[in-house]
């Protein structure tokens, strides 16, 4: 666990205050890769395409327009020769950003220099596993139940819920299930019904400020299948709410198509590979999907990329 994140039941930081939230300068149906500003500040940011040909920023394109006339002449002092460096390459956010923080700019200032502003303060990483066999058995049920609390601003894992579930149609996992997914039967025994987790998770909710109608979060899940599948089928097999908050989210796989220009079709694996990124931890483990899902999030803002909601309303 990095320093700054949170297991569930500690104690929270105050959220962010929305004066740094902003709207991008222009729409699209997915999001969109921030393009070149040359006005706010009076500083010129030079644009450059990466192989996908998707627009990669100077550092401080976003981040000018928040300094004042005086701290943006220090940050330009600062930053030197990396001013106008290609923000799509982590190396040099890396180098600008630790520059920014050892002249006292402190790392709130010099994330902004990294990121472009997006649309949420939150991004809540979701991936189920659940009950599955060859061929697939009727209903499926959710056994592990993983959320990541992604900090829009930083794009850094803030909290973690995690919780493992116990089936209570087909109680027994199957083995083809335990393959895949590397949960054994020992892992759901005596684990909370689904009812009692989705209780727990608004507790979690509540507790991180994500309740608050100040507070924009948004869900994110590789594909469709978690929150308009899943959760929505189960609920409805046992007769449960579904809270509005699971009702609307950010299918990465049409972000990535989007600012890459092609399709994942193996998913996690596929956007791994095009962003050359090495894959964490064991595929189908709903945590470990999920710290690859915030991985692809953050590599993809530092490129510019601002995320939109992808569902449609229910």
């Amino acid at each position: 666990m990095s320093a700054g994140e949170r297991t569930f039941g500690e104690k929270k930081p105050r959220p962010f205050a929305s004066h740094w939230l902003k709207e991008p300068l222009a729409d699209s149906a997915v999001g969109h890769c921030a393009r070149p500003s040359v006005a706010s500040a009076g500083v010129r940011v030079r644009g450059v395409l990466d192989a996908s040909g998707c627009s990669m920023l100077a550092p401080l394109q976003t981040g000018a327009a928040r300094f004042s006339s005086y701290l943006l002449s220090r940050a330009r002092k600062v930053l030197g020769s990396h001013l106008f460096s290609p923000c799509g390459v982590p190396e040099f956010c890396s180098i600008s950003t630790r520059k920014l923080a050892a002249h006292g700019f402190g790392a709130s200032m010099a994330a902004m220099v990294s990121f472009p502003p997006q649309r949420y303060h939150y991004f809540l990483v979701l991936d189920f596993e659940a009950t599955c066999d060859k061929p697939q058995i009727q209903p499926q049920e959710i056994i592990e139940f993983p959320i990541l609390k992604l900090n829009g601003r930083t794009m850094e894992i803030e909290s973690t819920f995690h919780m493992y579930v116990q089936p209570v149609i087909h109680p027994q996992l199957t083995p083809f299930c335990t393959e895949l997914t590397g949960i054994i039967q020992a892992m759901v025994d005596g684990q909370p019904s689904l009812q009692q987790v989705l209780e727990r998770v608004d507790e979690w909710m509540a507790k991180e400020g994500l309740l608050d109608p100040n507070v924009k979060s948004i869900f994110v899940t590789c594909g469709d299948w978690d929150l308009k599948i899943m959760l929505p089928g189960q609920c409805q097999y046992l007769g449960l709410p579904v809270a509005d908050y699971f009702k609307q989210w950010i299918n990465l796989k049409k972000a990535y198509s989007f600012a890459m220009g092609c399709w994942p079709k193996n998913g996690l694996l596929d956007m791994n590979k095009g962003l050359s990124l090495q894959h964490i931890g064991r595929p189908h483990s709903g945590i470990d999907d999920c710290k690859n899902i915030a991985n692809i999030m953050k590599t993809l803002a530092y490129r510019g990329f601002i995320f939109k909601q992808t569902s449609k309303p229910f």
